[in-house]
């Protein structure tokens, strides 16, 4: 799908036109610029391979230094590859939020906030043990049984326990677009998407 590399600002509310305060994420969405483009005779697919944000000359490789000046651009820090863009784009081409133009919803793709290792009650959103009496005192927040008996002797994967929570690639699907700003590069989406703020997004159309 086409789309863009962004930063998430921060989260904030506006106004619809029948007056109900909506939620809302802003992303700085681009401008990113066309670093590679891959065709199916010389990589086997077709994509774009976009870069965004600037990257200084001493912090960037020498294989990347020589794939950022066969594009004719400065170096990137983060680089991203898409497909199906309705225009064709040529190396050094500029892409903006000017995309999303004529586009009703995204999906945002992020990296969670991690949390760390939890337990079963956060991660997993047990209940706990039920009484805390007849000698229960300190496993309010345990698991309980996990499930091994005489048949098999042993624990089943995938079982759900305590463990490192957040940190993972997630995907929100169908994100309503409230707003375009083109002079500032914002994109203003309806809910929340993941990760903190400053973090690394990817939209897609």
């Amino acid at each position: 799908m086409p789309g863009l590399l962004g930063k998430k600002i921060g989260m904030t509310s506006v106004f619809s036109a029948d007056g109900k305060n909506v939620p809302c994420t802003v992303i700085e969405a681009g401008p990113c610029v066309v670093t590679q483009v891959k065709t199916v005779e010389t990589d086997g697919y077709e994509a774009v391979q976009l870069g965004f944000q600037e990257k200084k000359e001493k912090n960037t490789t020498k294989q990347m230094m020589g794939h950022f000046k066969k594009a004719g651009v400065t170096p990137k820090r983060h680089l991203a590859e898409f497909k199906n863009f309705e225009t064709q784009l040529n190396l050094g081409d500029t892409v903006n939020v000017e995309l999303f133009n004529d586009a009703a919803f995204v999906d945002v793709i992020g990296t969670s906030k991690g949390k760390g290792f939890q337990g079963v009650v956060k991660r997993h959103h047990f209940g706990g043990v039920g009484q805390q009496t007849h000698g229960q005192h300190n496993r309010g927040r345990k698991p309980g049984s996990i499930g091994a008996c005489s048949y098999p002797a042993k624990v089943f994967k995938g079982m759900r326990m305590a463990g490192q929570m957040g940190g993972n690639r997630v995907t929100v699907q169908n994100l309503q677009i409230l707003k375009v700003i083109a002079e500032h590069n914002l994109l203003l989406v309806k809910g929340s998407v993941p990760g903190c703020k400053n973090s690394i997004v990817l939209i897609e159309k």
